[in-house]
């Protein structure tokens, strides 16, 4: 899978593409879908409490909705530690937030999570 060499954290945060990825996992037309716009408004916001919170309170909701429980426990422990990551500055810097990654691994940025991203900064 190819990943973008751009680390999330050189931009300044944009609310605005933040939220329009938080609205289009809300009315996507598949989990899978929701998922990719979770994980790319959790590139955007991770640099911001707020957002950050925001982004893996939504995780939490749509695995509860899915009923995907292990992803539902992950999202609980990592709503715990936001709080954690901020105070320390230790933050993943491209992760994507899910539970099936490490919790504390920075990593490249996706290109399907980039391609996202780039379009809700675009409009």
């Amino acid at each position: 899978m190819a990943t973008s060499t751009e680390p999330s954290g050189n931009r300044r945060f944009d609310g605005y593409a933040h939220a329009q990825l938080i609205q289009s996992a809300k009315t996507a037309f598949s989990e899978d879908q929701a998922w990719l716009y979770l994980e790319a408004a959790h590139v955007v916001g991770q640099l911001h409490i707020r957002p950050h919170l925001q982004t893996h309170a939504q995780m939490l909701n749509l695995s509860v909705r899915t009923r995907d429980w292990p992803e539902a426990v992950g999202q609980l422990l990592r709503l715990a530690l936001v709080p954690l990551g901020h105070l320390s500055g230790r933050l993943p810097l491209g992760n994507p937030g899910r539970s099936t990654v490490s919790a504390f691994e920075p990593l490249p940025v996706r290109s399907e999570l980039a391609e996202l991203i780039a379009r809700a900064r675009d409009h």
